[in-house]
């Protein structure tokens, strides 16, 4: 039986672990806080996934296991240095499960691992998957983006089920891209419908955004098809529509009127798209964003939302 190590124990690591048991894998289940452990150790259920048990096959430790023959990491974007710098040298493949771009450096995920574990094989798991559904069996497809096509293979071998479909795709840069800047079109999206502006404008403003994730990947070296596929257009959709959202409904909060600062505090989880707007203009520098140039700018408190539409709406017209 091959085993896997699910790094992070937020609902998306918890429900990775089940599906990877689910794949016919011996998972360890690590939090990287050692009290949380042993306490979804002894429950078997991790309350951030509350109504999912986990099953027989998933251990739960507070070490990561020597024998992995492949290692999730799985902790929000920006605590991802932290835990990649805690890995020991060598071993397993390293699969990043996280999405963004890091605050300060402006490093995609695959990046930081690059730099911190140079020459080791690393590929990242990313698509439109709400964790619960994919933790209670429904189906669904993910991209599993990697140079080495033959670290594709193996990696999508150990961890897909008829259920879980997983896409392999050569172009990590761009699977990275459409996984970070969708979240900042979400928090848009939301800001739009929690305005009052209706599905006219949210369908525009996706449409749009979807253009701004293919120019900063074509800019950071990716290809515009990938954003295309499930890790951008699938997820951007999700993201933008399902109310289970977390930035989709930090936008709505916004759009109602609701201050940044009193949303993010009621709020247990990440929200993702709150550090990478600002990260993803300063990384994309020169390219044309304005749908998360007016998200980095209404998160920063330089402009309010009705000014922030204004600006968007008073572009010049041009041909699409």
């Amino acid at each position: 039986m091959s085993s896997v190590a699910v790094l992070g124990a937020g609902a998306w690591g918890t429900a990775l672990a089940v599906q990877a048991s689910r794949a016919g894998c011996a998972v360890t289940l690590v939090p990287r806080d050692k009290a949380r452990a042993a306490e979804i150790a002894r429950s078997r259920v991790n309350p951030r996934l509350p109504g999912v048990a986990l099953p027989g096959g998933v251990a739960v430790a507070d070490t990561l296991p020597g024998d992995a023959e492949a290692i999730l990491l799985v902790p929000p974007l920006q605590h991802l240095r932290e835990v990649v710098a805690r890995l020991p040298p060598g071993g397993a493949p390293l699969v990043v499960c996280a999405k963004g771009i890091e605050a300060g450096t402006l490093r995609l995920p695959l990046e930081i691992v690059a730099e911190l574990h140079p020459g080791r094989p690393a590929a990242l798991l990313s698509g439109p998957n709400f964790a619960h559904e994919i933790a209670t069996g429904q189906p669904a497809a993910t991209v599993l983006a990697a140079a080495d096509p033959a670290l594709r293979a193996r990696l999508t071998a150990l961890l897909a089920t008829p259920e879980f479909r997983l896409y392999g795709n050569e172009d990590a840069v761009g699977a990275q891209v459409g996984g970070a800047a969708k979240n900042v079109v979400a928090i848009a999206a939301g800001a739009v419908i929690g305005a009052g502006l209706g599905e006219n404008a949210r369908a525009a403003l996706i449409t749009r955004g979807l253009a701004e994730l293919s120019r900063v990947a074509e800019a950071l070296g990716g290809r515009a098809e990938t954003v295309m596929g499930l890790s951008g257009l699938g997820d951007l959709l999700l993201t933008c529509t399902g109310p289970s959202s977390r930035n989709f409904s930090l936008g709505l909060a916004l759009g109602r009127g609701e201050l940044l600062a009193d949303v993010l505090a009621a709020r247990s989880s990440v929200t993702e798209g709150v550090a990478t707007a600002p990260a993803l203009v300063a990384r994309a520098a020169g390219v044309d964003l304005p749908v998360c140039r007016a998200v980095a700018a209404l998160l920063a408190g330089e402009t309010t939302l009705k000014l922030a539409i204004a600006e968007v709406l008073a572009r010049p017209r041009r041909d699409e």
